[in-house]
């Protein structure tokens, strides 16, 4: 029995001394980056796995991206498929954490064997070069006036991008539901949309920009420390009076049942990765804060922050029973104005045709005028869609439409323009939850 036992101590000793001891913990270990390749997570996994091969840790390592959900259907996986697996590891964070609540996801960080934090990241805003938006007050302004008309383009729905963005919002006077938060599940569909223009401003991690602010291809106008940070030249939010301060780190975790031997070979390995000089090159290369913790004090961390997580999507409207508001983009807008008009039209024709009934002096106008007028309002909502919002807008282009088929009534007209397009703004945004441009009548709705 006692040789037993000091057989299993030996073991034990041996399996957690190795990286120590010049040899590989492992022959091989996976690394799951729960998003597609380009993010922070994806970022994170392909360090590791520099770092554990370079420093001798692992002889060799690989890394496989499950996109989708923000990180949540690569967890479900890994809880499904690699239990017991003393051999592959997720690399997790904050975002996960967001993304467990905003999607009411089934399976939870709750259900892995917590291993590490590993970096912390601040967030910064940017602009495409070209942006009109030459500083954040420029921004902020223009946020305030029409908030549905600045898009703020980041990754997975209820992660720190959007969480940031909603921190702002209610900083500076916005109500968060009203942030036209676009989501992209990977770091390259973001940037491909921010250097595209396709969104008004880019939030992400300062690594992740790193590349293209050095280029000069995008403008930081803020960054989401309390101070600002040796070797980058961007003002904080806080000294451009938004009081908001958010820092994203990252995680690593291992399948639920793995044996308490495989776990303290993985926790091993983990800490002598980050004490290696190879991964301070990369903190420092990547501008990573060094957020190393460990055992219960990780544990009770995860815990603490996975309740200040649902308390701030609480507060943005994105919380546990709630539904965060869906973005329509400019094609969208387009194809729900024309079924509107469309449906404003067959009324108006409806009524045309009573009212001929009654008085035959009533008819749609000679020849080519009505299909002007048509044209005409088509015209005026494209242009005036954006900055006037939806509701107004639609009002120009039913009340022309009804001029089209009746000229005798335009007070009357303009009532049923304004009701249908109103009507149809309501149902939309309050009902189907889909967010169109408010503009000047924001503040009532």
């Amino acid at each position: 029995m006692r040789f037993a036992q000091i057989s299993s101590v030996v073991l034990i000793v041996s399996a957690v001394a190795a990286p120590v001891a010049g040899q590989p913990a492992y022959q091989h270990l996976r690394i799951i980056a729960p998003a597609a390749p380009g993010g922070g997570w994806d970022q994170t996994a392909r360090v590791m796995q520099q770092v554990l091969q370079s420093a001798g840790i692992v002889h060799t390592s690989s890394v496989e991206n499950i996109p989708g959900a923000a990180g949540t259907i690569g967890l479900a996986r890994f809880i499904g498929a690699e239990r017991g697996n003393g051999d592959v590891v997720m690399v997790s964070g904050l975002i996960m954490l967001g993304a467990i609540v905003t999607h009411a996801s089934p399976v939870t960080l709750g259900e892995v064997t917590p291993i590490a934090r590993l970096t912390g990241e601040y967030e910064v805003i940017v602009v495409p070069a070209a942006s009109p938006f030459r500083s954040l007050d420029d921004l902020v302004r223009a946020f305030r006036e029409r908030p549905e008309s600045i898009s703020w383009g980041g990754g997975s729905a209820g992660g720190t991008d959007q969480m940031l963005a909603g921190l702002v919002a209610d900083a500076v006077g916005v109500p968060p539901r009203r942030v036209n938060y676009i989501a992209f599940s990977g770091g390259g569909e973001s940037m491909s949309a921010i250097l595209g223009g396709q969104v008004s401003a880019g939030i992400n991690g300062l690594a992740e920009f790193a590349p293209q602010i050095e280029a000069g291809t995008v403008r930081v106008l803020g960054i989401s420390s309390a101070e600002r940070l040796p070797g980058v030249s961007a003002p904080t939010l806080r000294e451009q009076g938004v009081d908001v301060e958010l820092e994203n780190w990252r995680s690593l975790v291992a399948p639920p049942g793995i044996t308490p031997v495989d776990r303290e070979r993985l926790e091993r390995a983990v800490e002598t990765m980050v004490g290696s000089a190879e991964w301070r090159q990369a903190l420092e290369r990547y501008r990573w804060i060094d957020r190393y913790l460990a055992g219960e004090e990780f544990t009770r961390f995860a815990r603490a922050e996975d309740q200040r997580v649902r308390a701030i999507l609480t507060k943005l409207g994105l919380g546990p029973g709630e539904t965060p508001p869906r973005t329509a983009g400019v094609y969208p807008v387009l194809v729900l104005a024309g079924l509107v008009f469309w449906l404003g039209a067959a009324v108006l024709e409806t009524v045309r045709a009573r009212a001929r009934a009654v008085s035959p002096r009533i008819d749609a106008g000679p020849g080519w005028k009505p299909a002007a007028l048509i044209t005409a309002g088509m015209a005026i909502d494209l242009a005036l869609i954006e900055q006037s919002g939806f509701v107004l807008a639609s009002t120009a282009l039913f009340w022309l439409t009804a001029r089209a088929f009746d000229r005798e009534h335009p007070g009357r007209d303009a009532l049923f323009a304004l009701a249908v397009s109103t009507g149809a703004y309501l149902l939309f945004v309050r009902v189907l939850n889909v967010t169109l441009p408010a503009g000047y009548i924001a503040r009532w709705f």
